[in-house]
C-alpha cells in the first residue's frame, strides 16, 4: 500500500469537498429558481466536464494553468514556483473537474422547494439570507448530502486530469489512482489489487454513511 499516496487523495478529496459545496450552494440556487438570459449556457459550462474527455480537459486545464497564463504567472508571482505539477494546482483542476458533481445535486433539491415555502419564510419576516439557513439548506439536505459523496468519491477515483496537470510526483501529486496505474505498469498485481481494494471499500463506506445519515434526517423530517 502506497500511504502517502492514500493520505495525498483523501486530503485532495476532503479539500475539493469543503470548497466546492458552498460553491455549489450559491451557483445552484439562481439556476433552480431564478430565469436569466444565458442561463442555458452557464448550465452548459457546469455540465461540460461530465462530456469532456478527461485528457482533453486535462490539457486545457493545463493550459490554463501554465506559466505563460494569467492565472499562472499571478501565482508565480506570489509563491515563486509554478501552479502546474503542485497540490494547489491539482486541488484547482479538482474544482473544475467535480463542478458538476457538486452542483447538480444541490439544483434539483433547491428545484424541489416549493416557492410558496419560500414567500412564507419571508412572511414570517425573515431574511433571504435566514431563510437559506433555517428553511431552504434543511430542505435541501439530501441534494448536498450526494453533492458530498459525488465530489469525495470521484475526487479519489479521478486519474486523467490528475495526471496531466498534478504528473506524478510522490508526496506532491501523486494520488492513490496514479499509485495504482504505476503498480499494473510494474506488473506488481499484488500491490495494485490492495490499493483498488481500499478505494472500493472507501467509496462502499462513504455511500453507505451518506445513505444512512439521508435516511435519518428523513425519519426526522
Amino acid at each position: 500500500m502506497d500511504w502517502p499516496a492514500l493520505a495525498l487523495s483523501l486530503q485532495l478529496a476532503l479539500a475539493t469537498t469543503l470548497i466546492l459545496l458552498p460553491l455549489a450552494v450559491l451557483i445552484a440556487r439562481p439556476l433552480a429558481w431564478r430565469a436569466f438570459r444565458g442561463k442555458s449556457l452557464v448550465e452548459a459550462l457546469v455540465a461540460l466536464p461530465l462530456v469532456l474527455p478527461p485528457t482533453v480537459l486535462g490539457f486545457y486545464l493545463l493550459v490554463a494553468f501554465g506559466e505563460t497564463s494569467v492565472l499562472g504567472d499571478a501565482y508565480q508571482a506570489l509563491t515563486g514556483r509554478a501552479l502546474v505539477f503542485t497540490f494547489d494546482g491539482l486541488l484547482l483542476a479538482s474544482i473544475v473537474f467535480n463542478l458538476p458533481f457538486a452542483v447538480q445535486p444541490v439544483q434539483r433539491a433547491f428545484d424541489a422547494i416549493p416557492r410558496e415555502v419560500r414567500e412564507a419564510a419571508w412572511c414570517c419576516g425573515m431574511t433571504r439570507w435566514q431563510a437559506l439557513w433555517k428553511v431552504e439548506l434543511p430542505l435541501a439536505w439530501p441534494g448536498l448530502l450526494s453533492a458530498i459523496v459525488l465530489t469525495f468519491a470521484h475526487t479519489l477515483g479521478e486519474f486523467g486530469v490528475v495526471l496531466m496537470v498534478g504528473g506524478n510526483i510522490a508526496g506532491e501529486t501523486r494520488t492513490v489512482a496514479i499509485a495504482i496505474y504505476d503498480r499494473v505498469q510494474a506488473f506488481d498485481d499484488r500491490g495494485a489489487a490492495v490499493m483498488s481494494a481500499t478505494l472500493v471499500a472507501i467509496s462502499f463506506a462513504s455511500i453507505a454513511l451518506i445513505n444512512w445519515l439521508g435516511r435519518r434526517a428523513g425519519h426526522r423530517g
